[in-house]
């Protein structure tokens, strides 16, 4: 199967949604709540039109899996998963660290991931057994061997309160033992940055199919392993992930197994 042009398309897509976002951010007027700290805001739907409206051009048959509008009926094994703002939370904020996730599966396999980060204009993408770039430069993680070198990125869901306590012991475990550990509030960009070597380790919990499926995808084409806290392979509607550079990852899942784990 010929990857080339749903990556162009994805590619495409994200940046007509990047413009959608520039010309949006730091003039925000709506925003609304899918949950008590679930924002959404007017870029959001913007910007998920646009990337539905161009792989609908290129491809009308195609299934969509969207987080604003949901799923968009299609041929079940041409399937397309979109975050169209992830970093929403950030995005009202005026803060910059924010992504649009676009990835395509065939057959229920994630083959195309795509993440853009609109404010740096870096694109991140990958298609399965053809490793991974950043803007043309192939990807690969870092040679971290122990977690002591590592620095670490994470991120807490929006029910957080409902795992307080195994979510904070994660932490407290994983910030005695690394050189720091980052918030960034993007988990695509979490995964690509690990794909890039810029972390060497990515946990997170409560996570949804749109949050990881183009990341996870840019990791593992440039040399990551992911898979669950329980080192099981990670699919993308698994309630945990844990991404690393391959060496330190026996010892962040020894950090990560607690006895009451939720």
């Amino acid at each position: 199967m010929d990857l080339e042009p749903l990556k162009r398309i994805g590619i495409a897509a994200a940046f007509k949604a990047g413009s959608v976002l520039r010309s949006h951010y730091g003039k925000i007027t709506s925003i609304s709540k899918k949950g008590a700290i679930d924002l959404v805001t007017e870029a959001d739907t913007s910007s998920e039109e646009i990337i539905i409206q161009t792989i609908r051009k290129a491809f009308p048959d195609h299934a969509i899996l969207a987080e604003e509008s949901g799923l968009s009926p299609g041929k079940a094994e041409h399937m397309w998963i979109v975050d169209p703002l992830d970093g929403t939370t950030n995005f009202a904020h005026g803060l910059d660290m924010f992504s649009i996730s676009i990835a395509y599966a065939f057959k229920q396999e994630i083959v195309v991931g795509i993440v853009l980060c609109p404010a740096t204009n870096e694109i991140f993408a990958a298609m399965k057994n053809k490793g991974a770039d950043l803007n043309g430069r192939s990807l690969k993680v870092s040679s971290s061997k122990t977690v002591s070198e590592s620095l670490l990125v994470t991120g807490f869901p929006y029910n957080f309160k409902e795992i307080l306590n195994p979510l904070l012991n994660r932490f407290s475990n994983c910030l005695k033992a690394s050189q720091g550990v980052r918030r960034l509030g993007s988990a695509a960009i979490d995964l690509c940055y690990v794909a890039c070597g810029r972390f060497d380790g990515f946990w997170e919990q409560k996570l949804k199919p749109w949050d990881t499926a183009a990341g996870e995808l840019i990791a593992r084409e440039a040399g990551a392993v992911v898979t669950d806290f329980s080192n099981n392979p990670f699919t993308i509607d698994k309630t945990e992930i844990l991404a690393t550079n391959g060496k330190i990852h026996t010892e962040m899942m020894g950090l990560l197994n607690l006895k009451d784990a939720v």
